[in-house]
């Protein structure tokens, strides 16, 4: 799909390139031929080539020649007069005098000009590196302008670089700098910027490329911010060292280029979401706890918008479910110890060892079943103080009552049933409701009359209610209120369905007991009902709520990327149609996306008096701690946009 606005993605490259080590002239015509292939056929907009790319990295003592210093140079000016076309901002490695000294640096360079030049901060003299016995560290700097290719440009290590008509802000860290204990890009990204290029030299041993990895991603990670990796490529290779061209760009913790022994040459690339950065960093507000007095220059560009480039990052289509199965396994049994837990703390600490829970045969009571009796586990409390209740009504169907009460008789707890048919049509006779009129107060009363049962066998029992509703229902309102809305402690208050289903299926499929595993799939494989309304003729469910409320996995990617990640409604749109493009149409993502923003705003009276419940992932709808929101909050301006 082609991006008819940037939503704040920007296309960042990595780059190899063949090289002979102190031939200036041989390297810079590799590196302009990868530029104008990033630029012209990626459509990269910011390009970070290895540390002294122009030279080679393991020129030694040739650095210490006047005519090597020189050619850099002369050759950089050529490499200006070839790019003067390429508006992309691109990093290369040189050595630079200045100051009575010759500095290990990143020149930054667009449209042919040079927007300044940044001097390495950390110069290591350890094991196979020496290079203080050539180059100065920033620390050493007299200047902030130096004269380079016959035109005074900035120079420091304190400099910043901006796009003055979007919100890309670039750092530079060169090698050693991301291995001390306190990088120079942890100050940049404090003060402002959101895309860290670093250019390294960095040879290979055995096992240093997963560290190499780590301190890229967990950088990205603490700094909230982009980070663009590029290394010396194989023909850097020389005497006792080898170099593989190890290159990574990393976004937040996430790893979205990893490259290593590529051929000698190489364009690697990923979009960048740099709204999300700033969003996160202004979300999570300690981000900003504690600011240096540093003297930052910033230096300006403009980079233009590229109305060619397609959108070429993995959009997940489940962002709740781990799409690596190993990883899911080890995130259910993780989240089930999570509800557990929790449920076991608020047992333990009021001193009660009964639980009463509603038990329909779907997939959200299933779930709430389980996580109590892995509560009572830890509780050593017996089975039997586990009181599940079958509670039929008009729309109970033989296949949900059937799995309700075999699941529970495996299980081996205690089983009431008790039919909610007759207090219904007292009910309705009481307040006037015709029993054939299929309306709200026909489905609300029976959620009501189920709550006030389970309710009152808890206070005879001296038990607690268990909740069962999930955080997909909690984001929609598809909850009665003062019904199945209330409860004494939710344990599935903040599992989107689309996890439930998964926890159900990683249950089933862990399961010893063939009849508890079977029993568990065809729940998994059951509609989606609250089975308020009446089965159709041939005893099947007639009501499925996706009919009415739309896909749970399309709400809940709107959710996740509303509230996770802070985007736009046309982001969202935007997004949508990448993730379900061979699912569903762009009409009915977009109709879908206006229903969930309509009930996610006009909902919020529900969840202002929500119960307690174990809270488990990053999005979450407490009014206690994570969504304090106003009940009559107007959705007009989303709306609008979409």
């Amino acid at each position: 799909m082609q991006m008819k606005k940037d939503f704040g993605y920007i296309r960042v490259g990595v780059a190899s390139c063949e090289l002979k080590v102190a031939n200036p002239n041989y390297n810079v015509k590799s590196i302009i031929s990868i530029m104008k292939k990033a630029y012209r056929r990626h459509h990269i907009k910011v390009l970070v080539f290895p540390e002294l790319c122009v030279t080679g990295y393991t020129c030694g003592d040739l650095f210490n020649q006047n005519l090597l210093i020189k050619r850099a140079e002369n050759e950089l000016n050529n490499l200006l007069v070839s790019t003067s076309n390429i508006n992309m901002i691109t990093a290369v490695g040189m050595p630079v005098k200045a100051d009575n000294q010759l500095f290990n640096c990143a020149v930054i360079i667009n449209n042919g000009n040079i927007l300044g030049v940044v001097p390495k901060t950390f110069i290591p003299t350890y094991n196979e590196f020496y290079e203080k016995r050539n180059f100065a560290g920033a620390i050493s700097r007299i200047s902030d302008e130096i004269i380079l290719c016959g035109k005074k440009v900035p120079f420091g290590e304190n400099l910043l670089f901006k796009d003055i008509y979007s919100e890309l802000c670039i750092g530079i860290d060169i090698c050693e700098d991301l291995w001390v204990n306190i990088p120079p890009s942890s100050y940049h990204t404090l003060n402002g910027a959101n895309l860290i290029l670093n250019l390294s030299a960095s040879d290979e041993i055995v096992a240093k490329s997963d560290y190499r990895r780590d301190l890229v991603r967990l950088q990205s990670a603490k700094c909230i911010t982009s980070y663009a990796y590029a290394s010396s490529g194989q023909t850097e290779s020389t005497s006792d060292l080898v170099f593989s061209g190890h290159s990574i760009i990393a976004d937040n913790g996430s790893i979205l280029k990893d490259i290593k022994f590529e051929e000698a040459s190489y364009v690697k690339y990923a979009d960048v979401d740099i709204e999300k950065l700033i969003s996160d960093r202004i979300k999570f507000n300690t981000y900003m706890g504690r600011i240096e007095d540093k003297e930052y220059r910033t230096i300006n560009f403009h980079l233009g918008y590229n109305e060619n480039m397609h959108l070429e990052r993995y959009v997940e289509a489940s962002p709740f479910v781990p799409s690596n199965k190993s990883k899911r396994n080890i995130r259910c049994r993780e989240i089930l110890d999570l509800q557990a837990s929790g449920l076991y703390q608020r047992l333990n600490k009021t001193g009660i060892n009964k639980a009463v829970v509603g038990i329909s045969g779907g997939l959200d009571s299933t779930l709430a079943l389980l996580v109590i009796v892995e509560a009572f586990k830890k509780l050593k409390a017996p089975m039997k103080n586990i009181i599940g209740i079958t509670m039929p009504g008009f729309g109970t169907t033989r296949r949900t009552y059937n799995n309700a009460v075999e699941l529970m008789k495996k299980l081996g707890i205690t089983i009431k049933e008790i039919s909610i048919k007759k207090a219904c049509i007292q009910h309705f006779n009481d307040i006037g409701q015709d029993l054939n009129t299929h309306d709200t107060i026909y489905e609300n009363s029976q959620a009501r009359e189920r709550t006030q049962i389970l309710m009152d066998i808890a206070n005879k029992e001296g038990a607690i209610v268990v909740g069962t509703g999930d955080l997909s229902e909690l984001a929609l309102g598809w909850c009665t209120y003062n019904g199945d809305q209330m409860s004494m402690y939710g344990v599935n208050s903040s599992i989107p369905k689309t996890l439930v289903k998964y926890l159900i299926m990683w249950y089933a499929e862990a399961s010893k007991d063939n009849d508890i595993r079977n029993i568990l799939l065809d729940i998994y494989n059951t509609p989606v009902s609250p089975e308020l309304l009446p089965p159709d003729k041939e005893g099947n469910i007639k009501q499925k709520t996706e009919d009415l409320i739309g896909s749970y996995e399309l709400n809940d990617f709107f959710l996740y990327n509303m509230l996770r990640s802070g985007y736009e409604p046309l982001k969202i749109l935007y997004l949508a149609n990448i993730a379900f493009k061979d699912k569903y149409s762009e009409d009915v993502i977009h109709s879908a996306l206006k229903n969930f923003y309509k009930r996610f705003f006009t909902q919020q009276f529900k969840r202002n008096c929500m119960p307690d419940g174990v809270k488990i992932g990053s999005v979450s709808l407490s009014p206690r701690g994570d969504l304090r929101m106003p009940s009559d909050a107007s959705y007009g301006l989303w709306m609008d946009e979409l």
